[in-house]
């Protein structure tokens, strides 16, 4: 009773595990669907898939995350040092960690605008994805380091082609991620981070970007249906443009605002703020100052206030310069200087130092844990062969060793089975010697029974019949004498004496039933060899109520122990039948075992000792011989001997 529950509970324990695994890569799938929407802008669509996350501790990340995301920069969350605490102590490297670096990077680019933690984090979360083999949020991540650098000043760092060319990898079978990728290519392009030769380097730029576009347009036409992507589509237009044809650039921000204008999510807000920010300065540009400073303050309108010293700082930039053209030479002065102060407050310069020595020491730390990682994978190598090494002698000892008590014993049970076959031929031999001499004894006593009737019987009648004759010599010329009597009597004797020559012989050829002669020879022969337990032997017989001439029995006594002998050396039978008959003056002898068997086509009846010369011995007797056997199956000989 007691296994029975631990049997049901194991299997439990066994059907909760899997149900939570299959749960977990159903949740997994779920929260790659969320991401790509959440990369299209499908706010709401997103939302709705929360709710399908089974995994409790799982989906209240997704839906803080969902909520960072969907903010984007306007609304400051919960997320504490303690969230930061429990991620840098963690070593369980699985999906909830991974959504938690998703929390921390995304909340310190949009609010804390801390850069260099905002990279530690995106960097930690891009190598365990990498290790989980999870490409969704090795995108995810990539997209953020490289919008970490696209949200600073200019610096040229080679590890940002590096990232782009991973993202690319990444996105060869997924649309909505190689926009993405062509997107941050063109942004950091036109920002001047990526490489140019020094040749016309602002159209080379162009060139570059322009290049880059044509693939984005052909990506567009696949989201025809989502506005949202072309409202990136046309500002990253726009952007392509401002240096070298304003008025396109314009045309392009403000097919933009007009589809932004049906956007009233709180996420696009910060879309608004850039699209009023990039028209202010293309009209600044024109020398359309005024409407310039209008279309700043409407920016100021959605700007976060949750990031007020990134915001200052763009704002006295713009503004400055708008000064400058309507020749407010101090007001332009005093906005400089304020942007400036911002900017020092932004501390871009030394972020990206700090980024950049962070690449380094994580570079360093990395080939540092590869280094130990492979003097304990050869360690763990030298262990294992050590292992094998030792196991392969220990098994190659075992080995001889059992091999040599194979040998041992399968050499004791050949002599066991020797000793066995010479014992039964042994028992044949003496029931042979017995059965001899039974036969010689029967032939003595025979002889002697018919000299007892020989001298008892007729020894008298003859001596009478001799009287008879002699005294019809005698009294052949006296007439006083009844000659016909005397004859008569004589005949009587004669025929007296004929009967009992007949009775003899006829008494020595009616002989012993069924328990005497070749019959009982044959049932103490199977008696005797069956006695020994490794092969049971039985008779059966039909007909056999007068004896056969003692020759033919002792011939065919010869003939049935030699292939009985046979059976035993050869056959590794259990049970053997020798079945006799006489009927209608023909004798048949049918001998069958359940041994191995043989292939009669390999036995050649004509040549050797052995079968052979059996059927030689049935042939002098005017008989048949017939062998039928299979491998496997056992055997069968069939005698057939006429009988005179």
């Amino acid at each position: 009773m007691s296994y029975n529950i631990f049997y049901f509970l194991v299997l439990l324990n066994i059907a909760f595990y899997t149900q939570e695994k299959n749960e977990i890569l159903v949740d997994k799938v779920i929260i790659n669907n969320i991401l790509q929407d959440l990369q299209q802008f499908k706010i709401n669509k997103s939302y709705k898939e929360i709710n399908s996350i089974k995994n409790v501790t799982l989906r209240n990340k997704v839906s803080l995350y969902f909520e960072i995301k969907k903010s984007n920069g306007f609304q400051q969350h919960n997320v504490n040092d303690r969230l930061q605490h429990i991620v840098l102590k963690n070593r369980d490297e699985n999906l909830t960690l991974l959504i938690d670096l998703l929390i921390l990077t995304e909340n310190e680019i949009s609010y804390n605008n801390d850069r260099l933690k905002a990279f530690d984090f995106a960097y930690k979360g891009l190598e365990i994805s990498k290790k989980l083999k999870n490409q969704f949020l090795q995108r995810e991540f990539l997209i953020l380091i490289l919008k970490i650098y696209k949200n600073g000043i200019v610096n040229n760092d080679v590890n940002i082609e590096k990232y782009l060319h991973q993202l690319f990898t990444l996105s060869q079978n997924n649309n909505v991620y190689l926009f993405k990728y062509y997107t941050y290519k063109i942004y950091l392009n036109e920002i001047g981070l990526l490489k140019t030769d020094q040749k016309s380097k602002f159209d080379k730029r162009t060139e570059i970007s322009l290049s880059n576009f044509k693939k984005l347009d052909s990506l567009i036409n696949l989201f025809k249906k989502n506005n949202n992507l072309n409202i990136e589509y046309y500002h990253l237009k726009a952007l392509i443009y401002s240096f070298n044809d304003s008025q396109l650039a314009l045309q392009n921000l403000k097919y933009e605002l007009k589809l932004l204008k049906a956007k009233n999510h709180i996420f696009f807000n910060k879309y608004k703020y850039e699209n009023f920010k990039e028209i202010a300065r293309k009209l600044t540009e024109n020398k359309n100052y005024n409407e310039a400073i209008n279309y700043l303050n409407k920016a100021k309108i959605f700007e976060s206030k949750i990031t007020p010293i990134r915001n200052k700082f763009v704002y006295n930039l713009y503004i400055s310069e708008m000064y400058n053209g309507l020749n407010k030479k101090d007001s332009a002065f005093n906005a400089m200087k304020l942007a400036f102060q911002n900017s020092l407050s932004l501390n871009f310069k030394n972020q990206n130092n700090l980024i950049s020595s962070l690449e380094v020491k994580n570079k360093t730390v990395e080939k540092e844990k590869e280094i130990l990682e492979l003097d304990a994978k050869r360690k763990q190598n030298l262990g294992l062969l050590v292992a094998t090494i030792s196991t392969l002698i220990l098994i190659s000892i075992i080995a001889t060793l059992s091999l040599k008590n194979s040998k041992r014993k399968r050499k004791l049970a050949e002599q066991q089975k020797e000793l066995e076959t010479i014992k039964n031929l042994t028992l044949l031999k003496e029931q042979e010697i017995t059965t001899i001499n039974a036969m010689v004894d029967g032939q003595e006593k025979e002889r002697k029974r018919i000299a007892e009737d020989l001298h008892d019987n007729l020894g008298s009648v003859l001596a009478t019949l001799k009287l008879h004759f002699e005294n019809l010599k005698i009294n052949r010329e006296k007439k006083k004498i009844d000659q016909k009597e005397l004859f008569n009597k004589t005949e009587n004797l004669i025929d007296e004496a004929y009967l009992k020559v007949r009775r003899i012989a006829h008494a020595k050829n009616s002989g012993v039933i069924a328990n005497q002669g070749l019959l009982l020879a044959l049932q103490m022969m199977a008696e005797k060899i069956s006695s020994a337990d490794k092969i049971q032997i039985e008779v059966i017989h039909f007909g056999l109520d007068k004896r056969l001439e003692n020759t033919l029995e002792i011939t065919l006594f010869r003939i049935i122990q030699e292939l009985v002998t046979n059976i035993i050396k050869h056959a590794d039978a259990k049970n053997a039948t020798i079945n006799i008959s006489l009927y209608d003056k023909n004798l048949n002898i049918i001998i069958e075992d359940d041994g191995k068997g043989f292939d009669i086509k390999k036995v050649n009846l004509n040549n050797g000792m052995g079968i052979s010369s059996i059927k030689t011995r049935v042939e002098h007797l005017n008989g048949t011989f017939k062998v039928d056997a299979t491998l496997g199956k056992g055997s069968s000989i069939i005698i057939d001997i006429p009988i005179s």
